[in-house]
């Protein structure tokens, strides 16, 4: 296999990384929940657009999706970026302490860096295919809405992956490597329970509680935990309990139910299990229950010929090099955890704990990595598709925390983003070099879906919150 040029193309990130960096902290400042990053999108639209790419605005008819393409002929890669935030985990930049925020919306999942190492990836190969007269597009995707609102997969549903022959992207975390495909398959689903309100001293006889068909369906579904797999997760949450007068008779509830399995394949029987309880619930209470799926996503599907690239790539390339005031930052930051978030970092990756405060190697070869669920997966059901983990951060801080906020416009963070930019775009490189390791892909992932078919999680009825307004 011919090997591309690592200063060539490390020159091609280095052109455009301080834009990418500037992009990343914009984003940061503007923090935006699924479905409502416009001014996150905007600020992705505007690079793409300084950067050359033709943009494809309001993808598969979403206002927060954009697409951008460079190049002509040959194989297309993809680079996919997310900017969406977490409600109520605001922090202040680089201050190692808790700050009153209410309420404030955070990029504590590191979303704001993803969305633009991805695009400073897909910059430097649009830039290296021009450079030395090669075949090839390449695209980049802003994808909305990973944060529970299954953005990828409405857009795979809508066609906006055809033609793609693979998608590459990242996650930031303490670690760098491949990201092994290793996600949970998930259903979401909002169950609405319909009752009879009434008087609960002078008339309870005449009510028909649907709190209490909430709390009975809870009730089963927790006996249901001990007859399902071991590694599938059944979460819940209230979303309306039905007011907060207690001498009333709740006549409405709403209980949302996350519902997730290890394979794709298993998770229909559960959630159909899950809907027979509610039932239930409902007819030993004398209410209604309707239950509307919210959003879906599919299991990461493996493919180890994209996989053993990127690994190569990495080993190319070396860990990070992050300097002594950056190791002085991270300290400061693993001070404020526990060490038992820390244990848990090096057990996540399947390593015995070391003191150190940022990463200094590679994830070896088939690494474990516990993951909850991405919409990436229903990408990878679509093209042959394969991640890197990111170090961002430092180890022991937990995704969807203040710290992991707080530490998103860091120098640790741009170098950690830079670093994993170059891997992808290292990994792109040598599947434009190499048609045969595209081919072996898609015979991989031909074979996978022969033994398994891909059915979206999300139902035809299901969409984004504003398809309507977008094709109005």
């Amino acid at each position: 296999m011919a090997m591309p040029n690592l200063e060539d193309i490390s020159l091609h990130v280095d052109a455009a990384a301080q834009a990418a960096v500037t992009l990343s902290d914009a984003v940061w400042d503007t923090p935006e929940l699924c479905y409502e990053e416009t001014r996150s999108c905007a600020l992705h639209t505007a690079m793409l657009h300084e950067q050359g790419f033709v943009v494809t605005p309001h993808l598969a008819g979403i206002a927060t999706a954009v697409m951008g393409e460079s190049g002509n002929d040959g194989p297309v890669i993809a680079f996919l970026g997310e900017y969406d935030a977490l409600p109520g985990l605001a922090a202040q930049a680089g201050v190692c302490h808790p700050i009153a925020t209410g309420d404030a919306n955070g990029h504590a999942c590191g979303h704001n860096l993803l969305g633009a190492a991805s695009l400073l990836a897909a910059t430097a190969i649009r830039r290296w295919l021009a450079a030395n007269g090669l075949p090839g597009r390449v695209r980049y995707y802003g994808c909305p809405a990973e944060e529970g609102g299954a953005g990828k997969g409405f857009m795979v549903r809508a066609g906006a992956f055809d033609g793609v022959d693979a998608a590459i992207s990242w996650h930031p975390t303490a670690f760098c490597g491949v990201l092994p495909p290793t996600s949970l398959a998930n259903m979401r689903l909002d169950f609405t329970f319909a009752g009879r309100s009434a008087h609960a001293a002078a008339s309870p006889h005449l009510g028909r509680s649907a709190l209490d068909a909430v709390e009975l369906m809870n009730v089963g579904v927790n006996y249901l935990r001990e007859h399902m797999l071991p590694t599938s997760r059944i979460h819940y949450a209230y979303i309306n309990a039905g007011g907060t007068a207690p001498n009333v008779v709740q006549s409405e509830a709403v209980v949302r139910y996350s519902i997730r399995t290890e394979e794709l394949a298993d998770l229909f029987p559960l959630v159909e299990r899950v809907r027979q309880v509610a039932q239930g619930a409902a007819l030993m209470t004398g209410t209604t229950v309707n239950s509307q799926v919210t959003g879906g996503v599919a299991n990461l599907l493996a493919c180890p010929p994209l996989e053993q690239i990127m690994q190569d790539s990495f080993e190319q390339l070396g860990p990070p090099d992050f300097d002594t005031r950056e190791q002085t930052f991270a300290r400061q930051f693993q001070a404020t955890l526990s060490p038992d978030d820390v244990t848990a970092a090096f057990g996540q990756i399947g390593q015995k704990p070391r003191d150190i405060a940022l990463t200094d190697f590679i994830l070896p070869p088939a690494s474990t990595f516990t993951l909850g669920s991405t919409d990436v997966g229903d990408v990878s059901w679509t093209v042959p598709t394969v991640q890197a983990l990111g170090a961002t951060c430092a180890i022991g801080t937990p995704l969807h925390s203040w710290q992991m906020t707080a530490q998103g416009k860091s120098a640790v963070a741009h170098r950690g983003m830079i670093h994993v930019a170059r891997v992808m775009a290292m990994t792109a490189s040598r599947l434009f070099l190499s048609p045969q390791v595209l081919e072996r892909a898609r015979a991989d992932h031909t074979q996978r879906l022969r033994e398994c078919p891909y059915v979206s999680p999300i139902p035809d009825d299901t969409h984004p919150p504003d398809r309507a307004q977008v094709r109005n």
